[in-house]
């Protein structure tokens, strides 16, 4: 009998696993199916893109500011198809520094690299300094962070591992924070990798050519050190590569990509990868605004130990963004994947695609039966609007135009307690079920520029006596954003003026859910959430 309750267990385990490595999103895919893949690879809001390869496994970390989980990680055979697959931080230190939100602070560009069987991953915090942390599997467990150097507007590193033995980290700096910008360091570190043992070189000065240069990515190959290093600004600027001999300079600089004739505004950070075939390729990342910083990937070679990335039309060394290309030749034929948006909630943790606007308290959330149990927190009386509210469980944007369908039932003890369905970025909006005095009313809040602490419009609606509710937003072209409500889940009523969502603080906007209260309890109410559905709009051709 043990035996078989064993084989039994190991299969709901490998089904369950399977099945979460099989998601599809009825969104965006990339990959076309015959060969081909299309730009974006990650129609999403991971900004900061590094990647590696660690035999026929790539590995993909990107910033995660003050959103926790932090520091998500994907996993992909072919460079096309990816999966989330873990978080590097479950929560953000300093602890209590991070359990109030912090728009815009935290984790910003990390690096991830693999040496003698462990995996490091390097991030900065623009307001503490540069930490690492370290694992021997990539899902985890990773060690704390430890601080290799603590400082204000130290950011974007990446580590090299020299042929003599010797360590370094290459990083920028952030003007806000510094006073200083524009320039690029290598500093040595201590044979661990975990601290700074001198004050470094500044190896460019990207001023008069380059001016916002950051983002630099530490690579040797031939001889040669290189950094790769985007300048000209997120949203305008180009992707810069320095070579040297020697690691301290001086460096020759070239542009090997740019915006050209295509409709990638300003190709910005990322990874060079290769592949076993002897193939390389370039992951960076193109602003979007409301949708974020979205991950393309661009075909790369080598020529006079230059590389060129994108395609080259004229033959001059320097190459534009693709937007639709063959895919990699990994040497085998790889299954149709994306990250996970849609959730049943069936499982006994949180789907990896959500994160908090804080470090969480554990009471927040569970899953339960089948359901994601929401408990109402109470919003303090410090807090001006929703922008600042911690306890919003919240997702990117999947693709330029989709479809959000929440169910959940209604369980408030308490007058004010509301639960619903949100989009958040500087201006915000959600749909909610509220508990008055009499019963439990549809509302609707709009609040434009809640980031400079206006407060909420609020509109509300008819009585309702189910305590079961279907909301809906309608995303479409240009981020405008259509809020309806349904009591039978065939029925849907649109209600409240339109969003045009706008992206939060280096960030895309966001969807997701709450459940909230104004007042002390010993005993709140809560909602249940029976699933969330992402899909194509229905008056959209799929």
């Amino acid at each position: 009998m043990t035996k078989q309750i064993t084989i039994a267990a190991l299969l709901l385990t490998f089904i369950s696993t399977n099945a979460q490595n099989s998601y599809v999103s009825k969104a965006w895919v990339a990959d076309n199916g015959n060969g081909t893949y299309k730009n974006p690879v990650i129609n999403a809001d991971y900004s900061d893109p590094d990647a590696i390869r660690v035999g026929e496994d790539y590995y993909l970390i990107s910033s995660s500011f003050n959103h926790v989980p932090g520091l998500p990680i994907l996993h992909s055979k072919d460079l096309v198809n990816w999966t989330i697959i873990g978080h590097a931080l479950k929560r953000q230190p300093p602890f209590d520094h991070f359990s109030k939100v912090q728009h815009g602070n935290g984790v910003w560009a990390p690096a991830i690299r693999y040496y003698k069987n462990e995996f490091f991953i390097y991030y900065p915090d623009p307001d503490f300094g540069i930490y690492v942390t370290r694992a021997k599997n990539i899902t985890g467990p990773w060690s704390d962070p430890v601080l290799v150097e603590a400082g204000k507007g130290l950011i974007d590193p990446c580590p090299l591992w020299d042929d003599n033995g010797k360590v370094y980290l290459v990083h920028a700096y952030a003007g806000s924070r510094a006073g200083i910008k524009s320039v690029i360091v290598v500093k040595q570190m201590n044979p661990d990798g975990t601290k700074t043992i001198d004050g470094g070189v500044m190896v460019y000065d990207g001023h008069d050519l380059d001016p916002t240069i950051e983002g630099p990515k530490f690579y040797k190959r031939n001889g040669y050190y290189y950094i790769f290093a985007p300048a000209g600004g997120v949203s305008t600027g180009w992707q810069l590569v320095l070579r040297s001999k020697n690691i301290y300079g001086p460096y020759e600089r070239k542009v090997v990509m740019d915006q050209g004739s295509t409709p990638v505004n300003g190709p910005h950070q990322g990874a060079w990868v290769d592949t076993k075939t002897g193939g390389h390729w370039f992951l960076h990342f193109q602003d979007k605004e409301a949708y974020g910083r979205v991950v393309h990937l661009q075909p790369m070679k080598w020529l006079n130990d230059w590389p060129v990335i994108g395609e080259d039309k004229d033959g001059d060394g320097k190459g534009e963004p693709v937007l639709v290309y063959k895919k990699p030749d990994v040497a085998k034929t790889n299954r149709i994947l994306t990250p996970e948006d849609s959730d049943e909630f069936e499982g006994n943790k949180i789907g990896l695609q959500w994160q908090w606007q804080a470090n969480p308290q554990p009471y927040w959330a569970f899953p339960y039966n089948g359901k994601l149990r929401l408990f109402s927190c109470q919003v303090s009386d410090t807090i001006k609007n929703y922008w600042e509210t911690p306890n919003l469980l919240m997702q990117k944007f999947p693709a330029d135009e989709f479809m959000v369908t929440a169910k959940l039932s209604f369980k408030p003890r308490l007058d004010g307690e509301k639960a619903g369905l949100i989009i958040l970025g500087a201006d915000y909006a959600y749909i909610s079920l509220i508990k008055r005095t009499d019963g439990n009313y549809i509302s609707y809040s709009i609040c434009k520029e809640a980031d400079r602490g206006k407060k909420e419009t609020v509109q509300d609606g008819e009585k309702v006596s189910s305590a079961d509710i279907y909301f809906r937003v309608k995303v479409t072209k240009g981020a405008v954003c259509e809020f309806s409500y349904s009591e039978d889940g065939i029925s849907y009523r649109s209600f409240g003026e339109k969003l045009v969502a706008k992206p939060g603080r280096w960030v895309g906007a966001k969807v997701g859910l709450f459940c909230t209260r104004t007042v002390k309890t010993n005993d709140s109410g809560f909602a249940d959430v029976d699933w969330f559905r992402v899909e194509t709009p229905s008056n959209l051709p799929l």
